[in-house]
């Protein structure tokens, strides 16, 4: 998940630096993590435990609702791949219910966290370090389920990522993503005013890259709902459900704006 975003709007640019963004985003997030970043603190030994002891359980795509538990088949020999799901938070509870669990996740501190994890309550998870915004290193029909918690806001364009989600997907199999609405990327720091236009991307803005690096926000993306939605769409999935969900702290949150979305998606059988 991203931090609150603020500034003037800056003026167009186009930098290059395709190539490098996600190592930036590396070292940003590791840096949060390092600080306390609660989408980085795993799950404890006694949440592991009563999800796999008590079915009592629950994960997060987005700040604050939990994904229903209508959205889940029997997890029992599922595959699942926690897609950008590092931290030790999502896939620990899925592997106390009994999928078997792949992480594929670009920041090593994440990575680190499932490890970590993964000794403390002796299960087996599979690691993989790997940019998202290329293509997966899975074959295809490798998965019955996948997460996405909000990370997308990490990539410049996520058509193609869809795209490589249904191709992984078993034909029946689930895309489970969270994702920004935008709202965050307009507001100032107190989320009082709009500021700033869309769609915001470092990228294209030398402004907004230099504060993005002073401010250590790392490099970020608004995408527009027709990205979201109807790029599922156009990627082969059925969208089954959505809820929309708020900030976890902030004016917005606060007022209850919906600034957050979930989705549950199928790939159709034929």
């Amino acid at each position: 998940m991203h931090d609150k975003l603020d500034a003037d709007s800056p003026s167009t640019y186009t930098a290059d630096m395709d190539d490098t963004y996600q190592d930036i985003n590396n070292n940003t997030i590791s840096h949060w993590i390092a600080e306390g970043w609660k989408w980085g603190i795993p799950v404890s030994h006694e949440t592991y435990l009563q999800a796999k002891d008590k079915d009592v359980w629950d994960i997060l795509l987005t700040p604050t609702k939990p994904v229903p538990r209508s959205w889940f088949p029997s997890l029992k020999g599922k595959k699942v791949l926690g897609l950008a799901s590092g931290g030790g938070q999502q896939i620990p509870i899925l592997t106390a219910r009994g999928a078997i669990c792949t992480v594929l996740d670009y920041c090593s501190s994440q990575l680190e966290a499932e490890t970590s994890v993964s000794k403390r309550e002796n299960y087996t998870v599979t690691l993989v370090q790997a940019d998202m915004s290329k293509p997966l290193p899975f074959a295809d029909g490798s998965f019955d389920m996948i997460i996405n918690p909000v990370s997308n806001c990490y990539i410049r364009e996520i058509l193609p990522l869809w795209k490589e989600c249904s191709r992984i997907l078993v034909p029946g199999g689930l895309l489970l993503a969270g994702f920004d609405t935008n709202i965050n990327y307009i507001v100032d720091e107190q989320e009082e005013r709009i500021i700033r236009g869309l769609p915001f991307d470092p990228l294209q803005d030398k402004g907004l890259y230099e504060e993005s690096m002073k401010k250590n926000w790392g490099i970020q993306f608004s995408h527009s709902l027709e990205e979201q939605l109807k790029g599922q769409l156009d990627a082969g999935l059925v969208i089954e459900d959505l809820y929309e969900d708020i900030n976890d702290e902030g004016r917005l949150g606060e007022l209850k704006i919906p600034t957050f979305m979930a989705t549950k998606a199928r790939k159709p059988l034929i």
